[in-house]
């Protein structure tokens, strides 16, 4: 029997679909700056993965990128503007937007970059003030 999970994710139009399988490394809220204008929202829902589950299933050839640090490529659609994931090579992680993803039952376990949230949120998960220590960070939390 194959347990493996996987989950299809698309554009907005729907030109360009990918999947995902297994479950995300993690699921959080990110209030940083550059999510916050990247997803037009005042805090940026995402999910974690491997780079090898994730692999783009029709409209690789409508991709567009845009890099704007060394640690993040992030990538749309260039038909309709649609995000679709973005790389980060020296984390080994490519994130995936949560509402990309919407068979994916989105259960946050933390928020980070919450110094700069411009939306304060009291749901009782960890607020870490950049990054948890294994991912880079600081490691610090700070209060709702």
């Amino acid at each position: 029997m194959n347990t493996q999970q996987k989950y299809q994710g698309r554009c907005f139009c729907g030109a360009v679909t990918f999947t995902v399988t297994t479950q995300p490394l993690l699921m959080a809220y990110c209030h940083c700056e550059s999510c916050r204008h990247w997803s037009a929202s005042p805090v940026s829902a995402f999910t974690l993965w491997k780079p090898e589950t994730l692999q783009v299933t029709q409209g690789e050839d409508a991709i567009s990128s845009y890099r704007k640090t060394p640690g993040s490529i992030r990538k749309w659609c260039r038909l309709c503007g649609g995000h679709l994931f973005t790389e980060h090579p020296s984390m080994g992680v490519i994130d995936v937007p949560a509402a990309v993803i919407p068979q994916l039952k989105f259960e946050p376990a933390l928020h980070v970059h919450y110094q700069e949230t411009v939306h304060r949120m009291a749901d009782g998960l960890p607020k870490m003030k950049d990054l948890p220590a294994e991912a880079g960070g600081s490691g610090d939390q700070i209060p709702e």
